[in-house]
C-alpha cells in the first residue's frame, strides 16, 4: 500500500497527462451520451408507436443490449467497424457507449413519456394539433423534466463505463493509469489516482445537474 506522501507526489507528478486522460474521458463520455439521447428517443418513440413492428424492433434492441456486456458490445461494434471501413479509436468507443446507452435511455423516455397524463394529448388533439404536433408542445417538453434525474445518473453511469474503452487503446483515465501502474510496478498507486480524478467528475456533473434540476423546477413555478 503506497504511503500517502508518495501517493501525493505521484498526483502532483502526473498531473499533466491524468488532465489530458480526464479531458479525453469527459469528451467520450459527452459524445456518447448525447448520441445515445438520439438513439434512446427515436427508439422510445418506436416503442410507444402504434405500429407493432416498429414495438418489436425497439424491443428487440433493448433486449440485445440489456443480456450482454457492455465490453462485448464495445469489442463487436469496434472490430466490426474496423472490418469495414477505418474509423477512429475515438468514435469507435462513442459509438459503442451510445449504442449501450440508447437502450436504458430509451426506457427512461417511454416511462416519462407514458406517466404523462392522456387527457394532455386529447386535450391537444381537441385544440386541432396533430399526435405529432402534441406530443412535441405538450407531452415532451414535460416528459423531459421528469426524465431529468434518471437521464443525470445515466450521464454518471456513462462516465464511468467510459473506462471500457481502455480495452481498445483509448488513452482515457483509466487506460492511463494501467499503463503507468505497469511501467512503474506501482498499479495500486495510480489507481488510487484515478479513482481520485473519477470521484472529481461525478462530484462536479452531480452539482450540475441538482442546478440544472432546480433551475427547471423554478421555471416550472
Amino acid at each position: 500500500m503506497p504511503s500517502f506522501s508518495h501517493f501525493f507526489d505521484t498526483l502532483i507528478d502526473t498531473r499533466g497527462v491524468f488532465f489530458d486522460a480526464m479531458i479525453l474521458t469527459l469528451e467520450l463520455t459527452v459524445v456518447s451520451i448525447l448520441i445515445g439521447i438520439i438513439i434512446g428517443l427515436v427508439v422510445a418513440l418506436l416503442k410507444i408507436s402504434r405500429i407493432k413492428i416498429l414495438g418489436y424492433v425497439s424491443d428487440a434492441y433493448i433486449y440485445l443490449v440489456r443480456g450482454t456486456p457492455l465490453i462485448v458490445q464495445i469489442f463487436i461494434l469496434y472490430f466490426g467497424f474496423s472490418g469495414i471501413f477505418l474509423i477512429p479509436d475515438f468514435w469507435a468507443a462513442s459509438l459503442a457507449l451510445a449504442f449501450h446507452n440508447g437502450a436504458y435511455i430509451a426506457e427512461i423516455f417511454r416511462g416519462t413519456i407514458q406517466s404523462i397524463d392522456r387527457g394532455q394529448m386529447e386535450a391537444g388533439r381537441s385544440l386541432g394539433m396533430t399526435r405529432g404536433l402534441a406530443m412535441r408542445r405538450i407531452i415532451f417538453p414535460q416528459a423531459l423534466r421528469r426524465a431529468l434525474p434518471p437521464l443525470g445518473n445515466q450521464f454518471i453511469i456513462g462516465l464511468k463505463d467510459s473506462s471500457l474503452a481502455a480495452f481498445i487503446s483509448l488513452n482515457e483515465l483509466f487506460n492511463v493509469a494501467t499503463t503507468l501502474g505497469s511501467n512503474n510496478f506501482d498499479e495500486m498507486n495510480y489507481l488510487l489516482i484515478v479513482a481520485v480524478y473519477y470521484l472529481i467528475l461525478v462530484a462536479i456533473l452531480t452539482l450540475g445537474l441538482r442546478a440544472l434540476e432546480k433551475k427547471m423546477s423554478i421555471s416550472d413555478q
